[in-house]
């Protein structure tokens, strides 16, 4: 089957992997709030942040930023948005800027499968708004190359739920089959995109070792790879059977009914 779409993840894959997540942020908030115990209230506050993220493998509903905020003040009994914010509004970004970096071959892929006519999507599990990856998607002339960008601070699930890749695809005018997922994380974003139907490419990363029973239809180490890939798969004559999408959509023991919200 003609591959119509091709949808990224961010973090990983479009752009480096960045360990520290919000740890410079944090670091700002608790100087701000208990410069004293600048140290012990940063290790808490990223504590609080790994507890966040530990829900992709249960109940997968997404979150936003002030989610995460309200649950840190609660744990640590300050008002940890307030200093945030007002160090953010300061600083402007300042405490990620440096470490947000995106693939230099980003820019040349994805115009390269756009002039082939292929649709390109990016979906990316986040509790910051909008307005944070904008800002460096345009600053590196990113955001004029994907057509639709899904944040799911702005969606009632977050990646592996199958609907938050329908919500991609239907944004994108395709169906599941017609479309291919790149994304680091095995669990995330391979089990979650195959249990749709789509094609699923695995860029790996170290922080996000294999899971035993999770196989992508391939492997690439560099974005530029995806383009004979994706064109060998648009020449092949038979594409994916029904049989063969349905089992893709059970892969990951999920249904694919978009009653998951």
């Amino acid at each position: 089957m003609t591959v119509a779409a091709v949808i990224f993840d961010w973090g990983g894959t479009l752009s480096d992997f960045v360990d520290a997540e919000m740890v410079d942020a944090w670091r700002l908030a608790a100087r701000h709030l208990d410069p004293a115990h600048e140290d012990e209230l940063t290790a808490r506050l990223v504590d609080v942040e790994a507890e966040f993220w530990a829900t992709t493998s249960s109940h997968q509903r997404s979150a936003t930023l002030a989610d995460l905020l309200a649950s840190a003040a609660e744990q640590v009994g300050l008002d940890v948005a307030e200093a945030l914010l007002e160090e953010a509004a300061v600083r402007h970004l300042d405490a990620w800027t440096p470490h947000i970096h995106h693939d230099p071959d980003a820019v040349a892929t994805l115009t390269t499968l756009r002039a082939a006519g292929i649709g390109i999507g990016m979906l990316s599990n986040t509790h910051w708004p909008r307005t944070f990856h904008e800002h460096f998607l345009e600053r590196d002339g990113l955001a004029a190359l994907i057509d639709v960008r899904l944040y799911t601070s702005e969606m009632a699930f977050q990646k592996p739920h199958p609907s938050a890749f329908l919500a991609a695809t239907r944004a994108l005018g395709v169906d599941a089959e017609e479309a291919v997922f790149v994304g680091d994380r095995p669990w995330d974003d391979i089990a979650g995109a195959r249990s749709t139907g789509m094609r699923t490419v695995l860029r790996p990363n170290p922080h996000a070792p294999d899971i035993a029973g999770i196989e992508p239809d391939a492997r690439i180490e560099r974005l530029t790879e995806l383009v004979d890939l994706v064109r060998r798969w648009s020449a092949e004559r038979d594409g994916l059977g029904e049989d063969d999408a349905a089992g893709r959509r059970h892969d990951a023991g999920e249904e694919t009914t978009e009653d998951h919200g």
